[in-house]
Order: C-alpha cells, then sequence, then structure tokens
C-alpha cells in the first residue's frame, strides 16, 4: 500500500515538472494551433519495452546458433516496431488544434471543456485521448470521437469555489496504432470559464416594483400581440407560436407591445442577516428565476449596479458579477 501511494506521488511530481518545464520550453499557445515535431514527445510502453527485451533475446539467439530463420524473424519485427514507432509519432505531427472552449458551471455542476481538432491525415484525429492536469494530479480524460480526420473531446469534471477558473495543462496522447509506445504533446492554453454561485435560498421573489409602459416585453397578460418573426438564438420557448408550427409554417415567436412586465431589483444590502455567500446563492437563486418568469431584474451589488433588463446576456452578466464578488482580480498568465 505504501509502496503504491510512493509510486502514485512520484509519478504526479514527475508529470508536474515536466509540465512546467514544457510551458517554458514553449510558452503560451495561440490558437489556431498547429503541432510540430518539437513539441512531441515519444517513449516506448511497457509492452514496447517487453518486445524490445524479446527483440534482444532472440537477436543473440540467432546470432549464437547462426540460425538464419531466427535472425530474419528478429530483423522483421524490428521493422514492425520502427514502422509503428514513426506511426504514433505521426498521429500527432501536423494536428490542428482549432478550437478550445470552457462552459460556465454553478458550484455542484460539472465544467466542460471542448476541443475541436482536425487531422491533415484522415482517420487519426479518433485515436487520441486528453488528460486535464491540476496540481500535478489528472482530474478528467476523455477519448476524442469523430469521422475522418476531425474530432472532438469533451472534458467534464466537477466545478471547484465560485470565481474564475483557468485551464491547466492539458496533455494530447496516442498509443496508436500499436500500444509499442506512447507519444504526447503539452497544451497551454489561455481559456478560462466562470463557475457560478449555487442557487439557493428559501426567500420568495421581491415584489415588483411596477409596470413599464411603452416596452416590449414576453407577454405578461397586459400587453397585445402586434406581430411574428423569425426565431432568434436566445429566445425563449414560451414566445414561440407553437400553433403555427405544427401547422408546418417556420420556427416564429412571438412579440408584444404594450407593458413589460413585473420588474424586479435583487439589492445585496436587503439580505444583511445572512453569511455573503448565501447572500450569493439567494441572489442567484432570485436572478434564474426572473429570467424563466421572462421579467425584467436589475442587480444591485456594493459598488455595482445592474440596470433593469433580461435576456441571456443580461443573465450572464448577473451570475458572473455574483461569481466574482469579493474575491481578488486574478492577474493575467
Amino acid at each position: 500500500m505504501a509502496a503504491g501511494s510512493l509510486t502514485s506521488r512520484l509519478r504526479r511530481f514527475i508529470a508536474d515538472h515536466g509540465s512546467r518545464w514544457a510551458r517554458r520550453r514553449q510558452g503560451l499557445d495561440v490558437l489556431p494551433l498547429v503541432l510540430t515535431a518539437r513539441r512531441i514527445y515519444i517513449v516506448p510502453t511497457r509492452a514496447g519495452l517487453g518486445l524490445g527485451a524479446l527483440l534482444l533475446a532472440m537477436l543473440g539467439a540467432g546470432l549464437n546458433y547462426n540460425n538464419s530463420l531466427a535472425l530474419l524473424l528478429t530483423f522483421t519485427l524490428t521493422g514492425y516496431v520502427l514502422v509503428g514507432m514513426h506511426q504514433c509519432h505521426r498521429r500527432l505531427l501536423t494536428l490542428q488544434l482549432r478550437e478550445v472552449t470552457a462552459s460556465p458551471a454553478f458550484v455542484g455542476e460539472s465544467l466542460q471543456l471542448t476541443m475541436q481538432l482536425s487531422q491533415p491525415h484522415a482517420a487519426q484525429a479518433a485515436d487520441l485521448e486528453a488528460l486535464l492536469q491540476e496540481n500535478g494530479r489528472t482530474v478528467a480524460s476523455a477519448s476524442a470521437s469523430g469521422t475522418g480526420g476531425a474530432a472532438q473531446i469533451l472534458l467534464r469534471w466537477p466545478a471547484g469555489p465560485r470565481g474564475l477558473w483557468r485551464l491547466g495543462a492539458v496533455s494530447l496522447r496516442t498509443r496508436a496504432p500499436a500500444g509499442l509506445f506512447r507519444a504526447w504533446v503539452w497544451l497551454h492554453l489561455d481559456v478560462t470559464a466562470v463557475v457560478y454561485p449555487q442557487p439557493g435560498g428559501s426567500r420568495e421573489l421581491p415584489q415588483a416594483r411596477g409596470e413599464i409602459p411603452g416596452e416590449h416585453g414576453a407577454g405578461s397578460g397586459l400587453e397585445e400581440l402586434t406581430s411574428l418573426r423569425a426565431f432568434r438564438a436566445g429566445d425563449s420557448p414560451r414566445q414561440v407560436a407553437w400553433k403555427a408550427y405544427a401547422r408546418g409554417a417556420p420556427l416564429l415567436v412571438k412579440e408584444y407591445q404594450g407593458y413589460s412586465g413585473q420588474e424586479h431589483e435583487f439589492d445585496f444590502g436587503t439580505l444583511g442577516n445572512l453569511g455573503l455567500e448565501a447572500r450569493l446563492s439567494q441572489l442567484c437563486e432570485w436572478v434564474l428565476a426572473a429570467e424563466r418568469r421572462g421579467e425584467r431584474y436589475a442587480l444591485k451589488l456594493p459598488g455595482e449596479h445592474y440596470p433593469a433588463d433580461t435576456g441571456p446576456q443580461h443573465l450572464r452578466e448577473c451570475l458572473t458579477a455574483l461569481a466574482l464578488y469579493g474575491l481578488p482580480a486574478q492577474a493575467p498568465r
């Protein structure tokens, strides 16, 4: 048990220092990125070492007994090993890393990192595996999926505390085609994601401040349907004209005019009897509830104010403000 723990710590130590050394040698990567031979590292696997030892024994026996057939078999297998080493290295050579994105998440959920790859050597990009490492530990791993030379890798792992998450070292590796060698590259990318506070709290949504005439809203019962328009990304499913869609019409969205409906103000200062994290969780719950109901809402934090609005952009701004509130600003890497 102690020997296994020592081996595990030694591997983490080597991986962490290897990543740091590669970072100093390569610098920060910028997308789109094409991998070159200088970045690729390759070593034999256990199976490769075992086969190498077997070939040395076969070579010694063939020379000792002057057996031509044994020598022919030895050299044939050696050629197979060398070709396998070349093919393993070639899996990463000229690999193109086109896009890397990290999706935001709430505390208690999972962060997701999406990597878009392409390989001029068709059908070779799907042989890859990605490992995300932080502080010398592997926190997520996934294999590539795709057809032809295009592939995608999705890495998921539990989100940590609220705040700004920065991508650690990512290792792309392969053991194809025969598993005798392992080739890998280190990637150091400036990718960030926001971890939002966990929604929670038992307090009811604050009473609306009133109704504002002359605005476009999402249909509060005090509005008049004026027109239909084409569906756009970010539109609420409740505004879709589903009856028209069922009759074969394209996806259309109802537009109303009159009153914008309820308008709320969520004030950090009104939750004075709660702790910091409890306040942020309650505000997060209110923001999500108002967005689901299609009602306008404003967010007020000490030193910050977000005017009343609704929609994906406003939601993202408010949740990001809650996630970063009270945390020290992080310097760029």
